[in-house]
């Protein structure tokens, strides 16, 4: 969970500064389409060095995992608002954080319930491939050692967990969206 906020925040507020700066947008976006497909797993070694094994760990490859992700989608979630009603802000006196406030903000908000929906399973892919990694107890360590001593019934347990677990974090942006929804009538 832990993993999964800061993800969403880190990506979101990295879009809204690639909103704000074209320039650095075309800075940093092909590391970001190079970091994106660089497999996660192959940074496992370094992370273990940078963070130690445990519970920071997991939570950076979960950070890893799910940021890029919140950052493509929402970059392009900002950049895809009409240019037009950009435009009729601006002729009418808008300063660029209003814009941002009172226009891309509030038509991105499904692109961001989409964020929120894709980011539940990442953040778990990247709490498992952590705990692969770098942990001694959870499910991904519990699953990768059972499965490497034919335990088949734990990690069937341990999927259901997960699925049990998915599930409640659906639910929970499901009800960010229709207490977003409502707000928004």
């Amino acid at each position: 969970f832990v993993g999964f906020i800061i993800a969403t925040s880190i990506g979101y507020l990295v879009a809204v500064m690639f909103w704000w700066s074209k320039t650095l947008q075309k800075i940093l976006d092909p590391y970001i389409v190079v970091l994106n497909a660089l497999p996660k797993v192959a940074l496992g070694p370094l992370i273990i060095i940078w963070f130690g094994t445990g519970m920071k760990a997991i939570i950076v490859m979960c950070i890893l995992i799910a940021v890029i992700i919140s950052i493509i989608t929402m970059t392009n979630a900002f950049n895809n608002i009409e240019n037009e009603k950009i435009l009729m802000l601006k002729t009418l006196g808008a300063s660029k954080l209003q814009i941002l406030t009172k226009l891309v903000i509030p038509q991105s908000i499904p692109d961001f319930i989409s964020l929120l929906k894709i980011n539940v399973g990442m953040s778990f892919v990247g709490s498992i491939m952590g705990e692969y990694l770098s942990s001694t107890a959870g499910l991904g360590f519990l699953i990768d050692y059972n499965s490497s001593v034919f335990k088949l019934s734990v990690v069937m347990s341990c999927i259901i967990v997960l699925c049990v677990l998915a599930a409640l974090m659906y639910l929970l942006v499901s009800l960010i969206e229709k207490f977003i929804n409502k707000r928004r009538r």
